[in-house]
């Protein structure tokens, strides 16, 4: 499981880059590999205004659909057009392929997020959550 040092993290699996007022957004390596071949993506549309923690895409896989968190309040700025026709781009290499990028309102969502030593702690505790079930 590869978790980069440079993104940050929401408790809800998505990897977030910071530039500027600009944040990318994107599924980390743990979620696609719970999620399996991810088959559809909703895209959000460019100029919709969304809240933190509110759902901005959603993600259907072979075992799952899932929502797409934002991880901060803001305004739409680009969806990933090549998901639409390409979504297991997000299974093969998850950190390379955003799903949106959000304009940011206020950075006050960015205070939640974790770092990656703290991020990889919450996948090996719910792994070993999903070990005891």
């Amino acid at each position: 499981m590869r978790i980069p040092e440079e993104l940050l993290y929401t408790k809800d699996h998505e990897w977030v880059k910071v530039e500027g007022q600009k944040v990318w957004i994107g599924i980390t390596d743990f979620a696609q590999e719970h999620l399996g071949d991810i088959v559809f993506v909703e895209l959000p549309e460019v100029d919709t205004e969304v809240e933190a923690g509110n759902s901005v895409a959603v993600i259907e896989s072979v075992k799952a659909v899932s929502s797409v968190y934002s991880a901060v309040a803001g305004t739409v700025a680009e969806a990933n057009a090549e998901l639409e026709e390409a979504p297991e781009k997000l299974n093969e290499e998850p950190y390379e392929n955003w799903i949106l990028a959000v304009e940011m309102s206020n950075s006050d969502g960015l205070q939640g997020l974790m770092n990656a030593a703290a991020y990889e702690q919450l996948c090996l505790q719910q792994e070993e959550e999903q070990k005891g079930e």
